[in-house]
């Protein structure tokens, strides 16, 4: 649920077993997997490019890439790791160094399958071309006629990009694959969608591990009230930091008045680009500063960085500021999240259900901007609405990660989707924001969770997670 390059405008190896996975027989039908190297992990994994209908029931198809991670060890256990990415609009195979750190310990008894969900990745990757890679010199309102320049020139079938036709995919996986029930790995948006596949198709479900978990009724452009709750918290956690307190005593304030100040006039500023030093002109809004700060708040060691932020551009000096609010376009851009893709379903799926009364009850200028440019863009996608179902319950072993910190996906959100499941357990880490699995102990609880699913986790191991500690000056967070 994690903004790409272009949304932050508006708005998260393997031994090989012979030919074959080692827990799978593929389907004669299908293509088998071959050797492939991409990118993020140095050593050969298993591809895959299977052919799936674009709608049910029509002939028209689509290519997806599937990435097979074969288990280390011999006589694998049978059921699988399905890892399903977030967004929506981000592809299992820009979650492939996962292998080295959530997945570490499962790997070592079980594949684990990377999907790239239609329209993202190496799957038919919905994105536009325009070169638009947040050029700060653009207004929002050039942001957004570039991107509905973008929309009227793609001849994609948008409303094939649901997130039950990405359900069909992963059972079209499993199948093709040869294997028998699945575990599935869900983080952010890819937690709807394992609760999605685990409703439709129970019978292949084994367990689940949900991490930053998406509620079933949650609308995805309302997360105003939580992102606010996360930067308030951190606010608090400023005022009870001696140093933190001691360096920005009146953060809270300075903060208001900045963002103010932007509302009433949009600052121009002309300074160093950082990353090429030539002198720029750049306009900052309040919505382009209140977008960087949601974002922000994802990870809280970035979070951390907020108060030393905030008060140099309270003061005048912009530069780390706006270095930070380019750091999405700095790296590994094909890697973000699928634009198209991500407005392809979330205007399907949850802005017709962002009702006046659910935005008045939401609202937060954290996302207040984000929610109104959201319903322009989603006119021009001009997507079918795709009804809301009701959850019914799953039967199978969940385990639900929540960070207490998260701003989109917090503790509370996981606990609703726990009322729908039969056999959930949670736990909460006190430090950590938008995802915990790769986090300290985690990847071992994830390997004794898949071994046993039926038995309650000790995540008491989590607690040892320290908080990062604050930025107080240009040299970074203290020691």
């Amino acid at each position: 649920m994690k903004s790409s390059p272009i949304r932050g405008a508006l708005l998260a190896l393997l031994l090989l077993c012979g030919g074959q996975s080692s827990a799978a027989t593929p389907a004669a039908a299908h293509p088998e997997p071959h050797a492939c190297h991409l990118p993020g992990v140095e050593e050969s994994l298993r591809c895959l490019k299977l052919p799936v209908p674009l709608q049910p029931g029509q002939p028209a198809t689509l290519s997806l890439h599937v990435t097979i991670a074969p288990a280390l060890r011999e006589g694998a256990q049978p059921d699988p790791v399905f890892v399903l990415a977030g967004g929506p609009g981000e592809a299992g195979s820009d979650v492939l160094p996962l292998l080295a750190t959530a997945f570490k310990r499962v790997r070592a008894t079980r594949d684990i399958v990377f999907i790239d969900q239609r329209g993202t990745g190496l799957s038919g990757r919905l994105e536009c071309k325009s070169g638009l890679e947040e050029d700060v010199q653009l207004s929002d309102d050039e942001v957004d006629a570039e991107l509905r320049r973008c929309i009227k020139s793609s001849k994609a079938p948008f409303a094939a990009y649901t997130t039950t036709n990405a359900a069909r995919d992963i059972e079209a996986v499993r199948r093709a694959l040869g294997y028998g029930k699945i575990n599935l790995w869900g983080g952010s948006y890819g937690t709807r969608l394992g609760q999605v596949y685990a409703r439709a198709y129970p019978a292949s479900v084994r367990a689940l591990i949900l991490d930053g978990v998406a509620a079933p009724e949650q609308v995805i452009p309302a997360g105003g009230r939580d992102s606010q709750a996360a930067l308030d918290r951190l606010f608090e956690q400023c005022a009870k930091d001696a140093a933190c307190r001691a360096a920005y005593p009146t953060l809270r304030a300075d903060f208001a008045a900045l963002v103010g100040k932007l509302d009433a006039t949009p600052l121009k500023l002309n300074l160093p680009d950082p990353r090429t030093a030539r002198q720029v002109d750049v306009t900052m809004t309040s919505a382009r500063l209140l977008d960087t700060v949601r974002n922000m708040l994802y990870a809280p060691a970035d979070a951390r960085r907020l108060p030393f932020l905030v008060h140099s551009a309270f003061a005048g000096r912009w530069q780390p500021f706006v270095a930070r609010r380019n750091l999405a376009a700095d790296f590994a851009p094909d890697a973000s999240p699928a634009t198209l893709m991500h407005l392809a379903v979330v205007c399907a799926e949850d802005v017709p259900r962002l009702t006046p009364a659910l935005a008045a009850q939401d609202a937060s200028p954290l996302t207040k901007e984000l929610t109104v440019r959201m319903r322009g863009l989603c006119q021009a996608m001009n997507v079918p609405a795709v009804p809301y179902v009701a959850p019914t319950r799953i039967e199978a072993p969940a385990l639900l990660l929540s960070g207490a910190l998260d701003p989109v996906t917090p503790p509370h959100r996981a606990a609703s989707a726990a009322r729908h499941m039969a056999h959930a357990q949670q736990l909460v880490v006190a430090n950590v924001g938008h995802g915990v699995s790769q986090l300290g102990c985690a990847p071992r609880l994830l390997r004794a969770f898949l071994d046993q699913p039926g038995k309650p986790v000790d995540g008491s191991c989590l607690n040892e997670i320290p908080a990062p500690t604050f930025q107080l000056g240009s040299a970074g967070p203290q020691p």
